[in-house]
């Protein structure tokens, strides 16, 4: 499993240190000074190619070479790019080589992600466009950008960055900075160019302000003066349970409590899973896993009783595309490996995201940073009690008794991870059950990504408070499933039902009521994809870049382009690229953050006759029960495997979190 593990922070720096040694490369620290400059963006591990990773764990082969991928802003030359590198040997670099996209492009360098001196530089570029506007802003909000240290306003960003390839315009949404500022928008939205590497030339290109379009900021404030603006004035917000926030309020009818703990999860008898380092087994599964910074969790070499089932399973990219009236709304199509999805991978909360008795793993990222960050709990495993048994019956004998009684609880082996991409908070888990299923989850909650409020917007959304609109959005998840079913020549097949009619064969005369029969699925498949099935390829390891985001026009990695070599899928080494994803239309209770219970979405893998019977056979959690003397049944046959009693349930110990995350 070590071979797909992620790179420690000892590795992390010493890729680091031997980069910024290269003086070829020209490297200065990532934070301040200028945006036109080298600098080092992101460090993770660079997987094993398959061949060779199956050579080694398969055929005892050579262990693969141990590599970092590097992403390189070469902002400080002519002709600004990135650039990305193999680095290695690990533990101890000591060269490096470009790595190239399928096709050869070259990365532009308006591609790239935003970075932490990018938003202070933009900060400092609006709070000087917004001096003319200072006026407005505290008469309308009570709060002000231009030099404030308190009663401050702050911006999201939106994405794309503007209208075509080569552009980098953020429309940048002005909101009151207090807790859930997110659904604090004050009414106005500015749209910056801030393509130049010289924030001096950045400019204020467009400005809309309740419902009005304004080509400057001078513009809107002598509108402002000469009283003929429509001025949304917003009411003081309250010091205490502010609607943004998670403080209580208002009672439940029925009374019953909430001051008390509800139900835990316990080990009574402790673990029934192990984990050494980054491998994970429980009953029949052994899987190694990781967390990379770019795009989340990635679990390899999935085994179920030995025998490999996966090769790969791992997120590939979330995207929200939403609608909306206000420019930024309109505008907002987010894909969150552009955003780091990987690296906001912050401190689970015992008990809350994850049981207090589940195990936490720190993660550390090299991302926008000059050096390792350790985020502490960011991982965690936990064996869950399902709630339902995965089987049971009970054998009645129709006269008042029975002739036994049989069930297996429910139980699942959880990892989950967390991403925190600015408003959003996605959930992520894979489940494996004792019986060879595993489930692939994710859920969506954190605030909705909210605008200022105007008649004209209820087209594309919901009024979810006073001056507050929640746009309609898609979520969409794509996950990436390498399936090596007894050895990695596989085919795709899919089965459809349709009814027959036939002739009953033991009543001459009588039809047989309509029933189902397998047969092929003609349908072609649609551009948005629930699932595409190609071709393992070296040069096809992911679905979408962390560049996507911000050159979505003509995206680097281009998934159309996987399928459009027509290969055949025969009895080869076959990738399934898995879309699940649902409809939001906020409403008022998305107040204050959007709820887990119906917006999760996910897919299972299940097998089919891959087994001779159910692998949860094997388990020794089932309880049957046998009367002995029926009808009586004054006496019976208990059998379990377990002990009597499951015993005491959860420590004592009280609630800490910390919640940072530093260069260590």
């Amino acid at each position: 499993a070590s071979i797909f593990a992620d790179l420690s922070p000892a590795e992390l720096r010493a890729v680091r240190t031997f980069l910024m040694s290269r003086p070829e490369l020209g490297l200065s620290p990532s934070r301040g000074g200028p945006l036109a400059k080298n600098s080092l963006f992101l460090v993770e591990l660079l997987p094993p190619k398959k061949r060779l990773a199956l050579r080694y764990l398969d055929q005892g082969g050579p262990r693969p070479r141990r590599q970092a991928r590097a992403v390189v802003f070469f902002g400080g030359q002519a002709e600004p790019n990135i650039t990305e590198f193999a680095v290695g040997p690990l533990p101890r670099p000591n060269s490096y080589r470009p790595l190239h996209f399928k096709g050869g492009r070259a990365i532009p360098f308006t591609a790239r992600p935003m970075t932490q001196l990018e938003y202070e530089l933009l900060h400092r570029t609006l709070a000087e466009a917004m001096e003319p506007l200072d006026r407005l802003l505290r008469d309308s909000t009570g709060f002000w950008y231009h030099n404030c240290s308190q009663r401050c306003l702050t911006f999201s960003d939106i994405a794309p960055r503007g209208l075509a390839p080569g552009e980098r315009r953020s429309w940048l949404v002005l909101q009151r900075f207090v807790e859930g500022f997110f659904l604090h928008p004050v009414g106005l939205e500015v749209l910056v160019d801030h393509r130049d590497p010289d924030p001096r030339r950045w400019a204020v290109q467009r400005l809309w302000y309740n419902g009005q379009y304004f080509s400057s900021p001078q513009e809107l404030a002598e509108s402002y003066e000469r009283g003929t603006l429509a001025v949304a004035r917003l009411p003081e917000p309250p010091s205490r349970q502010l609607f943004s926030s998670y403080e209580p309020r208002g009672r439940f009818a029925t009374g019953t409590p909430t001051e008390v703990h509800g139900a835990k999860v316990c080990e009574p008898q402790g673990r029934r899973y192990r984990l050494r380092g980054n491998q994970l087994e429980y009953g029949g599964w052994s899987l190694a896993f990781r967390l990379r910074s770019s795009a989340g969790l990635q679990l390899f070499d999935l085994r179920f009783n030995g025998e490999r089932l996966a090769y790969e399973v791992s997120v590939q990219e979330a995207i929200a595309f939403y609608g909306g009236h206000t420019p930024a709304a309109m505008q907002t199509k987010y894909m969150d490996a552009g955003w780091g999805m990987g690296s906001v991978s912050y401190e689970l909360a015992r008990g809350i995201d994850c049981p207090e008795v589940a195990t936490y793993l720190d993660a550390h990222h090299l991302y926008d940073a000059d050096g390792p960050v350790r985020f502490s709990g960011a991982i965690c495993v936990f064996e869950l009690p399902t709630g339902v048994p995965l089987r049971r019956h009970f054998d009645s004998d129709f006269r008042g008794g029975f002739n036994f009684y049989a069930g297996l609880e429910g139980q699942a082996l959880v990892l989950r991870t967390t991403s925190t991409v600015y408003n959003y908070d996605y959930i992520w888990d894979f489940l494996l059950y004792p019986n060879g299923v595993m489930e692939a989850k994710v859920h969506a909650t954190g605030f909705i990504h909210a605008t200022f409020y105007t008649p004209q917007g209820r087209r594309y959304g919901s009024r979810v408070h006073s001056h507050l609109l929640g746009n309609l959005h898609t979520h969409l998840v794509h996950y990436k499933v390498d399936l090596d079913i007894a050895g990695t020549g596989n085919s795709f097949e899919t089965m459809d039902l349709r009814f027959e009619n036939i002739s009953n064969p033991w009543s001459p005369g009588a039809r047989v009521l309509p029933a189902p029969c397998g047969g092929p699925d003609p349908a072609p498949i649609p551009r948005r994809y629930h699932l595409a099935v190609t071709r393992h390829h070296e040069n096809e390891p992911t679905s979408s870049s962390i560049y996507t985001q911000n050159d979505p026009w003509e995206p680097l990695v281009s998934f159309e382009g996987f399928l459009r070599n027509n290969e055949t899928i025969e009895d080869q080494d076959l990738v399934a690229w898995v879309t699940v994803g649902f409809l939001h239309v906020p409403h008022a209770e998305d107040i204050p953050n959007t709820a887990t219970p119906g917006n999760a979405v996910g897919f299972f893998l299940r097998p089919f006759n891959f087994f001779d019977e159910d692998p949860s056979v094997a388990s020794r959690s089932p309880v049957i029960v046998r009367p002995l003397d029926p009808p009586a049944f004054s006496r019976l046959e208990i059998q379990r495997w377990t002990p009597a009693s499951p015993g005491p349930c959860v420590a004592p110990g009280p609630f800490t979190y910390n919640g940072t995350y530093r260069q260590e």
